[in-house]
């Protein structure tokens, strides 16, 4: 963090979360990652925030954590992957968790999961290079054609990885739900398309932002919901040294402005705190 001007971090757990198949050992993991979590934070107030790590697809812990996490240890919001033991976020078994956080107008960031059956379709290949941007998007896009966003209004959801494949889709998205999709093609009370509804979200910068993904970004949603991410630890010091130094020489000539001012006013708002 200090040798890449970084004054504050929010810490949060990746994939593949706390869940392994069973809904008391993950509850009692949750609660264990979030103590020491907040211990962290106790320790170094001015340079680290949390997510409170919740145990989905264990809703009932799920809730209980978010609840403690946000009100006991001073979470800035809750973490979630984009699946859960193979059930993605719009599932309706999450509704009362999303009553709560909507009630609250928490931050969720939403970090991707391997999707089942990943064995059949990584190729072999690092889960995290292709597999991760697909589920991302795919849980995105189901929770923006499903009304989610608009019954729960409340949510500020953060996509990771510079949208993923978000901005490549949704012009396609779009002409499915006007065009292909059968009987009701719109959430219930709206008649806003996919694209429209992503620009009520907000996305970090992790991964490769440079030279072409923060450019399709911006062009798709706007800079007022950028975020910066760093993907550390998974991605290591040098790989995040590199990112920055990316942004740091191409973002005022492809996108314009100060990312490192805006990212830090756009987080500042997001998570009510300096």
């Amino acid at each position: 963090m200090d040798a890449n001007g970084i004054t504050t971090s929010v810490l949060s757990i990746s994939s593949p979360g706390v869940h392994f198949g069973d809904d008391a050992r993950a509850a009692a993991l949750a609660i264990r990652v979030n103590d020491f979590a907040a211990e962290v934070c106790a320790e170094h107030p001015d340079r680290f925030d949390f997510f409170a790590t919740l145990p989905l697809p264990a809703v009932d812990a799920s809730l209980a954590e978010a609840i403690r996490g946000l009100d006991e240890l001073g979470a800035v919001g809750v973490a979630v992957g984009s699946n859960a033991q193979g059930a993605y976020l719009n599932n309706a078994q999450n509704a009362e968790l999303w009553r709560e956080l909507d009630s609250r107008g928490a931050t969720v960031f939403m970090h991707p999961q391997s999707p089942a059956g990943w064995e059949l379709t990584s190729l072999d290949l690092p889960r995290s290079m292709i597999e991760f941007l697909f589920d991302s998007t795919r849980s995105v896009i189901a929770l923006a054609l499903d009304g989610t966003f608009e019954t729960y209004p409340g949510l500020q959801l953060v996509v990771p990885h510079c949208g993923a494949m978000l901005p490549l889709v949704a012009d396609r998205v779009d002409l499915f739900q006007k065009r292909m999709l059968p009987a009701a093609p719109y959430p219930a009370g709206s008649k806003r398309v996919a694209s429209e509804t992503l620009r009520d979200l907000w996305y970090d910068l992790a991964g490769t932002p440079m030279p072409t993904q923060a450019s399709a970004l911006v062009n798709l949603v706007g800079d007022s919901h950028v975020l910066f991410g760093s993907d550390h630890c998974f991605a290591p010091p040098a790989l995040v040294a590199e990112q920055i130094a990316s942004l740091d020489e191409q973002w005022r000539e492809r996108i314009g402005g100060d990312w490192r001012e805006l990212t830090t006013a756009n987080a500042v708002r997001l998570l009510r705190h300096s």
